[in-house]
């Protein structure tokens, strides 16, 4: 089941990108109806075009459309501001501070000494 909602997530994501595609795919499959009926040139049949010019106006049609979505999500797209105006002034010099007591320090040093007499046994019988 996962695998076949893969399977059309990854359709949709790529169906944009595949649109000229259909577009050519279809003109291939019509290419007489269009060259016959759809034709800018279809009075001048010397120019050989054969829908040629339906297929070009089609693929920039959609070249517009695209580019005009993308530029929409462009300046649609929120702004992150990465940086933040200065409003504080931060002092890294270093301060002196002086004790009233003097501080004392204590540290006792603790040696372990494990039982090494008892590890060291061979086992009894």
């Amino acid at each position: 089941m996962r695998s076949v909602i893969a399977y059309i997530l990854l359709a949709a994501i790529m169906l944009p990108t595949l649109s000229p595609w259909g577009t050519i795919a279809y003109f291939k499959l019509n290419r007489e109806y269009i060259a016959k009926v759809l034709c800018e040139n279809r009075k001048r049949p010397e120019l050989h075009c054969d829908g040629k010019c339906y297929l070009a106006k089609k693929l920039k049609q959609q070249k517009e459309k695209q580019d005009k979505e993308t530029s929409e999500k462009v300046h649609n797209t929120p702004v992150i501001q990465l940086f933040t105006p200065q409003r504080y002034t931060y002092n890294f010099e270093p301060e002196t501070v002086e004790f009233r007591e003097p501080v004392r320090f204590f540290h006792q040093l603790l040696f372990y000494s494990a039982p090494i007499g008892k590890l060291l046994r061979p086992p009894r019988r």
